[in-house]
C-alpha cells in the first residue's frame, strides 16, 4: 500500500515560540490579504533556530493553532559563510535572497579597497535592516528552518581576522585558485574591480569558481551554490524539509 502523501503546506512564518506562535503584523497581512488563506490550511511556524511546528490557519484571533509537537532540525556541517562586496542598485538584496534560499549560514557584506558601494552610519543601518528582512522572507519562502546570520559590514582584513580567531580560514574567490572544497567553507567574493594587490598579499588561500570572469553578484551566488551542493552530497540528503 502506498504511503500517504505529505500534507500540503501553504506558507511559513517565523515566530519567537513555535509552541505558541504569535504572528507579526506583517506576516498576518501576508497570510490573510496576500495569500488569502482559508481556515484549516497548514502553515509552518519556525523560530529561525531549527525548531518548527505545523499549524492550522484559523483566520482570526490567534492566527495559528499548532497541530502537533515541535520538530527540531540540526544544521548540516560545515557552516557555509559567503562574504561579498555589495554592488550598486538592488543586486545586494538579490544576492542575500539567493544565498538564503541555498542554505548559506552566514552572509557578510565586505568593504574592500575597490568597493563601489560603501555603507556607513544610518545608511549602513538601513541597508542591513533591509538585507535581514530579505533573508527572513527568502528563508520563509524556501522553507528554511534556520535563518542565516546577516552580519554587519566588515573590511576584508577584519573578516579574515575574525574567522581565524574562531578557528577557520577565509579563502578569496580567484580564477587562479583551487577547486571549491568543504575544507574551505568560508569564501570572500571581491568587487567588480577585483581584489587589490594589498588584499591579495594578505596570504589568504584562493578558490576558483570557474574559468570565466563572473559578475560580482553572480560569483557570490555561484560560490554559495557550489559549497551547498558539496555539503548536500556529504550529508546525503536535504537538511531542511517540510514537516
Amino acid at each position: 500500500m502506498d504511503a500517504a502523501p505529505p500534507p500540503r503546506v501553504a506558507a511559513q512564518v517565523f515566530v519567537s515560540d513555535p509552541t505558541a506562535p504569535d504572528v507579526a503584523a506583517e506576516d498576518r497581512h501576508h497570510l490573510i490579504r496576500v495569500l488569502r488563506l482559508a481556515p484549516g490550511e497548514l502553515v509552518i511556524a519556525a523560530d529561525g533556530s531549527g525548531s518548527l511546528t505545523l499549524c492550522r490557519f484559523t483566520g482570526s484571533g490567534p492566527l495559528l493553532e499548532p497541530t502537533g509537537p515541535v520538530t527540531r532540525h540540526t544544521r548540516p556541517p560545515p557552516a557555509i559563510t559567503i562574504g561579498f562586496a555589495p554592488v550598486k542598485g538592488d543586486r545586494p538584496e538579490w544576492v542575500v535572497q539567493k544565498l538564503t534560499e541555498l542554505g548559506v549560514d552566514r552572509i557578510v557584506p565586505l568593504v574592500t579597497e575597490r568597493s563601489l558601494v560603501v555603507w556607513s552610519g544610518s545608511r549602513a543601518d538601513r541597508a542591513l535592516e533591509r538585507l535581514r528582512k530579505v533573508a527572513r522572507q527568502a528563508a520563509a519562502q524556501s522553507r528554511r528552518s534556520w535563518l542565516p546570520e546577516v552580519a554587519e559590514p566588515l573590511a576584508l582584513s577584519e573578516f579574515a581576522r575574525q574567522v581565524c580567531a574562531a578557528g577557520g580560514e577565509v579563502a578569496l574567490a580567484d580564477r587562479d585558485g583551487q577547486p571549491p572544497s568543504l575544507e574551505r567553507p568560508v569564501l570572500a567574493i571581491g568587487p567588480e574591480g577585483g581584489w587589490s594587490e594589498a588584499e591579495r598579499e594578505l596570504g589568504l588561500a584562493r578558490v576558483a569558481l570557474g574559468d570565466a570572469v563572473l559578475r560580482a553578484e553572480t560569483a557570490a551566488v555561484a560560490a554559495g551554490t557550489l559549497l551547498a551542493g558539496l555539503r548536500l552530497s556529504l550529508v546525503g540528503g536535504l537538511a531542511n524539509h517540510d514537516p
